[in-house]
């Protein structure tokens, strides 16, 4: 739309041209509005964190790429929708104060994650929106308590290894003196003997303490992964031979399978090797005297693009008041167990790049869940 008053004389030419270049600023002032809108629109869609907007009754103005693919919606109209992801989590996230920050924990059948949440308020068209920001920090969670848990074991092995290593080299000198020649005469041979087995008995508890510590040192000695790109069929059939060898004498079945039979890992074989078979040593000795149960070994993609493999067996399973722990080192249900398997476990994936998971029905399916 233009004016032209030229027909009306050079007065109302001048007031048309006035009336033009008004008229271009309020277009160029629209299209760099627009462009901007523009702009924050497709920042926010496409932003790595999680945005919710929605208005006073809940109903939700405007949810972005990464909120919909961590809450795995497709589509969300209402906050309080989301009681169905989890109890009462609609209501958190909509009673959320403006400027505070809450986190929150979603089990999903596959995997847990723990959200952090954080709130702020604004005022458009005479209606009050809140906007929430939505971030998966597990992974987050996972590294610094790994990294908390190494600290921890340094230090512990640092200091046994500085009381227990002169001990064990004292007790053997000791014991090698008391059973020389030269100074086995000077002392009966009943008292010798029970020295010699008092030492005996300290340089055995030494040494063994210097394995517990060896063992646990294993926690932060994980080898640099050489990645490699190979198919998965490859790894599960070498696994399969290692399984069917330990299994011949039960009835426990062992199966695996790859989807597509042609998909292929980038990571290092034998590490993953190392903890897949862990996994299933774990799933084989969680049936105890039972001899009959099934342990099915599989690798896809998921549905968000990623390889998953999955540990999936019809033992007793994890109760829920301690599978929040099974990944804690030291922690074991078993009486014999060292409590570092699945710490271990859980530290090479991450060296790997992945991530683990558990979920568990008692009696009927525990899952355990690598992401690559």
């Amino acid at each position: 739309m233009n004016f032209n008053f030229e027909r009306l004389g050079k007065s109302f030419k001048d007031i048309s041209d006035e009336f033009n270049k008004v008229l271009q600023k309020f277009k160029q002032s629209r299209n760099e509005k627009e462009e901007s809108l523009l702009y924050l629109q497709t920042a926010v869609r496409h932003v790595g964190v999680g945005v919710i907007s929605f208005d006073s009754k809940g109903k939700i103005d405007l949810a972005n790429k990464a909120a919909k693919k961590i809450l795995r919606l497709n589509r969300i109209d209402n906050i309080f929708l989301l009681n169905n992801l989890s109890k009462d989590f609609g209501e958190l996230v909509f009673n959320l104060a403006p400027g505070k920050k809450t986190t929150h924990k979603i089990t999903y059948k596959d995997e847990s994650i723990q959200l952090l949440l954080f709130a702020t308020e604004f005022k458009m068209r005479n209606q009050i929106y809140k906007l929430v920001t939505l971030q998966n920090i597990q992974p987050e969670l996972e590294e610094k308590e790994i990294e908390a848990y190494q600290k921890l074991i340094r230090v512990l092995t640092h200091e046994i290894m500085n009381s227990v290593t002169p001990i064990s080299s004292l007790a053997s000198t000791v014991n090698q003196w008391l059973t020389a020649d030269n100074h086995a005469e000077k002392i009966s041979k009943e008292t010798m003997n029970d020295i010699s087995a008092a030492v005996n008995t300290i340089k055995k508890r030494s040494e063994g303490l210097v394995g517990f510590v060896e063992k646990y040192r294993s926690l932060t000695r994980i080898p640099k992964p050489i990645f490699q790109v190979f198919k998965a069929v490859h790894l599960f059939e070498r696994i399969q031979i290692l399984m069917e060898a330990g299994l011949k004498n039960s009835e426990i079945k062992f199966h695996f399978e790859v989807i597509p039979d042609y998909l292929e890992l980038t990571a290092d074989p034998d590490l993953l090797e190392q903890v897949l078979i862990n996994l299933l040593n774990n799933a084989v000795q969680s049936f105890g005297y039972t001899l009959s149960g099934k342990i099915f070994l599989k690798a896809m993609i998921d549905d968000r693009g990623r390889v998953s493999i999955k540990i999936i067996d019809n033992g007793p399973g994890i109760t829920e008041d301690i599978i929040d722990k099974i990944f804690i080192p030291f922690f074991s249900t078993k009486k014999e167990g060292s409590g570092i398997g699945l710490s271990l476990s859980q530290q090479i994936i991450r060296t790997l790049g992945g991530t683990i998971s558990v979920t568990s029905e008692p009696n009927v399916e525990t899952v355990f869940t690598i992401r690559l």
